[in-house]
């Protein structure tokens, strides 16, 4: 038997063997360091946006998110026209691609010439294709298009306090935009033109000139067709109460009633 030293037991082989394993355990240490220094220098030569995108992902967009009052004029303000007549000033909105116009029935009343004037300056004149006295709602057919037709996107239900833009031509100052809530629905409103129902009251200015022009919710759908607006003592200025026709009812399918619950086109 192989002894040691002098009062030394005999060599135990586990020693040499342990001192094997110490060794190879600090080189498996030693290279997974290494590993960790070349994945840190990588990582911090990348492009922060790029560091930011692989730790967090953005939100997916959705189809319902609101836009703010200038994505909703750069939007619609294409499908806005001006409508005259001999006696009147008013707005109106294309609503289909074949170039249907909505406008306020009371701004083409008094028959004679309209002329429809359409955002790229292409001026034609217009037809009446179908008239609603009781909704103050009139459909108009042009007797020429623009190069590039942009036909509105409609929507649907309004609820009071929710944000609206409108735009139209007040008092002859074209392409105006103003914002807004809505401040109450089935409203009734007396007017110069009649006695009207289940009504959009909302408080975005607007004045003559304005009428026929679109309603907006905060996703740029049209929501109502504006009609008319307080006016107390007889003064002909906003008092902070304008009326929009529900767009269901505009298109026939409410006679003018609740509040705006129209198709969900």
């Amino acid at each position: 038997m192989d002894r040691g030293p002098a009062g030394v037991g005999p060599r135990t082989p586990g020693v040499r063997g342990s001192r094997r394993l110490l060794a190879a355990g600090l080189a498996v240490v030693v290279v997974l360091l290494g590993v960790i220094a070349v994945l840190a220098t990588r990582l911090a030569g990348a492009p922060p946006a790029a560091r930011a995108q692989a730790a967090t992902p953005g939100p997916t967009p959705t189809a319902t998110a609101s836009l703010t009052v200038p994505d909703i004029y750069q939007r619609v303000a294409p499908s806005v026209v001006i409508v005259r007549t001999s006696r009147e000033l008013g707005t109106g909105v294309i609503v289909a691609d074949d170039g249907t116009i909505l406008t306020a029935d009371h701004v083409i009343a008094d028959g004679g010439t309209i002329t429809v004037t359409f955002a790229d300056g292409t001026t034609a004149n217009a037809t009446v294709a179908a008239a609603d006295p009781k909704l103050d709602i009139a459909t108009l057919t042009p007797a020429k298009l623009p190069q590039v037709v942009v036909s509105v996107t409609l929507g649907g239900g309004a609820d009071v306090g929710a944000p609206v833009v409108a735009i139209g031509n007040p008092l002859g100052l074209t392409d105006s935009v103003s914002a807004g809530v809505i401040s109450g629905l089935d409203r009734t409103a007396d007017t110069d033109h009649g006695r009207f129902s289940g009504l959009i009251q909302f408080d975005a200015s607007v004045n003559p000139g304005s009428s026929g022009g679109p309603l907006l919710d905060a996703r740029g759908l049209v929501i109502g067709i504006v009609v008319s607006l307080a006016a107390p003592d007889g003064e002909d200025a906003f008092a902070g109460i304008g009326f929009a026709v529900p767009i269901g009812a505009a298109l026939g399918g409410g006679n003018g009633q609740g509040p705006g619950k129209g198709p969900q086109i």
